[in-house]
């Protein structure tokens, strides 16, 4: 009778676990364009700084990050699909940073519960498992000219014609007439040659601070501005109540810190996620953590009023310093 049970419960909750499903963000801490590798797929045909796999429904996977600079060597490591500490299907997210020794390696960073209507951050590449990677953009039209020669052979009336030569210079190019007409074969030979010039799509707009956007270059190719704009008040109350939800102190730093990676704030709204922590290190933790992430840097010393201790203060101004 148990084993009839067993079988029955099995049968009823099975499907619910086959829906369960992970998904796997990597970033480069240093902001090292790369391509993932997953399982021996292809994930992104172009190099990408900050990398997001939905759809995941196994344990573990076998991770290959290939850098768009060829000078770094490649990372091959298995990697669980799982929160470490509950074995439960979560959104894990694993960093791409340069040791003492000046190694890149892949490191754990966080692991936080499935959001369903998870939103990602412009700056993000999302790919669904199982699907294939889109293919690169087409390349740009390259800087030069392009010559089209036209000849047109005609019957005339016969006699003795005059040759002639006109020029015509317009906005688009030179376009060349010659005519020559010969008594002897009573034709007439036109030629037209077309000069016009392309230019290249790169470069042909200005990001505001006086250089050019590279929008068809691979992000490697960019310039990259940092923070300009924050979340949006939706989406920062969104993420500010999963900090808060978090049961720990542990698990709501390691998800404010994960919001952080993917997004950009303001000065005030850093100061609303370290009112959060309980403890003073944690504050601190974030603090240097938010602080490259910030949009409004000049008015980043109003976070050490959240502090309790000048020691806190202190530590946080000489970070912001040596940054």
């Amino acid at each position: 009778m148990k084993y009839n049970k067993l079988i029955l419960m099995l049968a009823i909750f099975c499907p619910f676990l086959g829906m369960a499903q992970s998904s796997l963000t990597i970033f480069s801490e240093d902001g090292y364009a790369f391509y993932l590798i997953l399982n021996g797929q292809r994930q992104n045909n172009i190099p990408q700084t900050n990398v997001r796999i939905d759809g995941l429904s196994q344990p573990q996977y076998a991770v290959k990050i290939i850098f768009d600079d060829k000078s770094k060597p490649e990372i091959s490591k298995n990697v669980p699909a799982i929160d470490p500490t509950t074995s439960a299907f979560a959104d894990i997210t694993y960093k791409i940073k340069t040791n003492r020794k000046g190694e890149l390696k892949m490191r754990y960073f966080s692991a936080t519960p499935v959001q369903p209507d998870y939103v990602a951050p412009p700056d993000m590449y999302v790919m669904h498992y199982g699907q294939p990677a889109p293919p690169p953009p087409p390349p740009p039209s390259p800087v030069g000219g392009t010559t089209v020669t036209q000849t047109t052979v005609t019957t005339t009336d016969g006699g003795m014609g005059n040759g002639g030569v006109n020029m015509n210079v317009g906005m688009g190019g030179v376009n060349m007439n010659v005519n020559i007409s010969d008594p002897t074969m009573n034709t007439s030979v036109t030629q037209t040659t077309t000069t016009t010039t392309t230019s290249s799509s790169y470069g042909n707009m200005d990001d505001g601070y006086g250089e050019p956007v590279y929008n068809d270059a691979p992000p490697s190719r960019r310039r990259d501005r940092g923070c300009r704009y924050p979340m949006n008040s939706g989406d920062f109350r969104s993420a500010k109540g999963t900090v808060a939800n978090a049961s720990f102190e542990d698990t709501k730093l390691s998800t404010a810190k994960t919001v952080i990676t993917a997004n950009c704030m303001s000065t005030n709204q850093i100061i609303e996620i370290c009112k959060l922590f309980s403890f003073e290190e944690s504050k601190l933790d974030f603090a240097k953590a938010a602080y490259d992430r910030t949009t409004d840097k000049g008015n980043y010393f109003k976070v050490g009023n959240v502090f309790t201790f000048d020691a806190s203060r202190t530590e946080l101004n000489e970070y912001i310093s040596s940054h």
